[in-house]
């Protein structure tokens, strides 16, 4: 961390993680004192909405925050409208109390907060709204039928003024660690029994375990399709990112129209992954780019695909011999957004972005996030799932409108 204008900050999510945290925890403060709370003076400068993706990168995040203190902030030389408050700390909560009055301000759960930022003297606090879950209130699309990366989800930016901003934003950062130690102490795993070798020893114990492995080996899944089409007619089809973690990066069939060219064909089914179109190949493409390709055959009358017959679900399974042992993956509302490189769950076919479908067989489809987190938490030995791209899986269960390319 720095206090330059550049900035630093931490993205701390508002999901649950399933990945532990080594036992030292670094930071500027005394663990026992972030679980009672700390307070640090400060000035509140004021709050602003942006409409932000549900997982963008560090840099767009600190570019958000950019945003919100230029638009709180009064210009060099003009006045500042401020309230001095002390900005409570602690591994429940982040409260602003009225540095007068005592009165509370704001009270924020601290698994709430997705993003803190320190740009000189200013400290940025960013979270996503939490409003009930209608299409309107919850997010806004840029297009209709939008895929999750591309909807625009309302943040809001809380912008604090201190000559403790950088103190406050590795404090935080340092309770969020702190905070799920004490997690680990709640159901009986001792943070300091996770040796970082010994998890590593274990990892190297383990065969790489991914359907995509055999499957793709096997020539019978592999084909070459010509497809006839109408000059002027849309390929009609949905296509959606395999999702990160792949062992080879690709787009997915999600749906098909009705009568267009490849449901007509009677060659493709949902899941196929296309590995090429006309000898493009579309492998480690951006969706973005795929898609263009595949509206630039409009004015053809034969297409020919390249592809790997899959089943629309991924089978998953996670070795875990001790709840000791970090899962390597986070959760939330049920989609997997995050995946440690080389852990257990990488080498067990977990992929970002998926949802989870089937915990050891037991469907999971309408069960609360709380009780999926606490379902993998519990989990040792095999742990097997079923899961999918979580935008097929809106577009099966009709939660969003097919747009056909």
């Amino acid at each position: 961390m720095n206090g330059t204008t550049a900035g630093a900050g931490f993205d701390l999510g508002t999901f649950t993680p399933l990945i532990t945290t080594p036992p030292a925890v670094p930071g500027p403060c005394e663990p026992e004192d972030l679980i009672d709370g700390i307070i640090f003076a400060a000035n509140y400068l004021g709050s602003t909405q942006l409409l932000s993706e549900r997982n963008p990168s560090k840099n767009i995040r600190m570019m958000q925050a950019q945003e919100a203190v230029s638009r709180v902030k009064s210009p060099d030389g003009d006045a500042q409208a401020l309230t001095e408050v002390d900005l409570f700390i602690s591994t429940q909560r982040i409260k602003v109390l009225n540095a007068d009055t005592q009165e509370t301000m704001m009270d924020n759960a601290l698994r709430t907060i997705s993003y803190i930022a320190d740009i000189g003297n200013i400290v940025v606090l960013m979270a996503r709204r939490r409003m009930p879950r209608t299409a309107s209130q919850d997010c806004i699309e840029t297009t209709p039928g939008a895929s999750e990366g591309k909807k625009q989800y309302k943040m809001i930016c809380h912008v604090f003024e201190s000559e403790d901003a950088q103190l406050i934003a590795q404090s935080i950062g340092q309770a969020f660690s702190v905070a799920y130690q004490e997690f680990l102490r709640a159901n009986g795993i001792n943070p300091e029994d996770l040796s970082q070798k010994e998890y590593s020893d274990i990892i190297n114990t383990q065969e790489m375990y991914n359907d995509d492995l055999i499957h793709f080996s096997n020539s019978e899944n592999c084909k070459e399709l010509q497809l006839e089409k109408h000059k002027g007619e849309i390929l009609g089809v949905v296509i959606v990112e395999s999702g990160w973690g792949s062992i080879l990066p690709t787009v997915i069939l999600a749906n098909m129209m009705n009568g267009g060219p490849a449901a007509r064909s009677g060659k493709l089914s949902i899941g196929d992954q296309i590995m090429s179109v006309n000898n493009t190949s579309l492998v480690g493409l951006p969706l973005a780019t795929c898609q263009g390709i595949i509206k630039g055959l409009k004015n053809q009358t034969q297409v020919k695909l390249n592809i790997v017959s899959c089943p629309p679900v991924t089978t998953v399974l996670i070795k875990r011999p001790d709840l000791k042992y970090q899962l390597g993956f986070s959760v939330q509302n049920g989609i997997i957004c995050s995946l440690m490189r080389g852990g257990i769950a990488e080498r067990g076919g977990v992929r970002v972005g998926h949802r989870i479908i089937e915990i050891n067989g037991q469907s999971v489809v309408a069960t609360a996030h709380e009780k999926i987190v606490q379902a993998l938490s519990n989990s040792v030995g095999e742990i097997h799932m079923k899961t999918m791209p979580a935008a097929m899986f809106r577009l099966l269960t009709g939660q969003e409108t097919p747009i056909y390319i």
